[in-house]
């Protein structure tokens, strides 16, 4: 049994994905990060970096006690790892999605994020900051899009890179992309949104936590903690 801790934001999608294509037991711990959940001290034991999502493995292959993971590409890593699934075992088939992984961690994932903030929450526009962070994302998105010209899925196979970038890429038009700029990521774009499991955790989400705009008690929460 995996204990996930989790809310609706792309970090958390990506591994409710894995647990959903996987069919792997889990429980949720709703983290309402907009609330400050993740400040509280039973949840920094588990992801010190006050940060969603995290996991406790309850059973994990070692037979030693429980197990806790946070930062989401080291549960995604984690998991493939522990399930076999969604990562090729051949190692240059596990070194190109391990490398789509990292791309996203130190790539796609910051900088879209920064986009987000300076774009939708910033209490005062910066254009330069915008300029910098939405020509980025334009730039990494042009990356994908180049990848995706000639394979279905990022690591050819479907894999645990194309669960860690399809939530990155699923609030496009805040983040002040057109998909029909990039044809091959679009394409891919669709064929994931598609996927049953896929499906499951968005609907899945949009039960837990609504969409909706962010209260200004909850950008506080969320922008406003050192």
């Amino acid at each position: 049994m995996i204990d996930f801790y989790y809310w609706t934001t792309p970090n958390g999608h990506k591994v409710a994905l894995f647990l959903e294509e996987a069919n792997l037991p889990h429980r949720f711990h709703l983290v309402n990060i907009g609330k400050g959940d993740q400040f509280a001290p039973e949840f920094l034991k588990i992801s010190p970096n006050n940060r969603i999502p995290a996991i406790v493995d309850q059973e994990p292959k070692d037979g030693q006690g429980p197990l806790a993971v946070f930062e989401s590409g080291a549960i995604l890593e984690y998991l493939a790892e522990k399930t076999g699934l969604f990562l090729p075992k051949d190692p240059r088939g596990k070194t190109e999605a391990m490398q789509w992984l990292f791309w996203q961690m130190g790539g796609l994932g910051p900088m879209a994020g920064q986009n987000h903030h300076f774009t939708q929450y910033a209490p005062e526009k910066v254009p330069y900051a915008i300029d910098r962070y939405v020509k980025e994302t334009t730039r990494l998105y042009g990356v994908l899009n180049k990848r995706l010209a000639d394979r279905e899925y990022v690591a050819g196979e479907y894999s645990i890179a194309d669960m860690a970038i399809y939530p990155w890429i699923v609030p496009h038009d805040k983040q002040g992309q057109k998909l029909e700029d990039f044809p091959h990521l679009k394409k891919w774009f669709e064929k994931m949104a598609a996927r049953p499991a896929v499906k499951r955790v968005y609907e899945k989400a949009e039960q837990l936590n609504p969409s909706r705009p962010l209260t200004e008690a909850e950008k506080k929460t969320l922008f406003g903690k050192n």
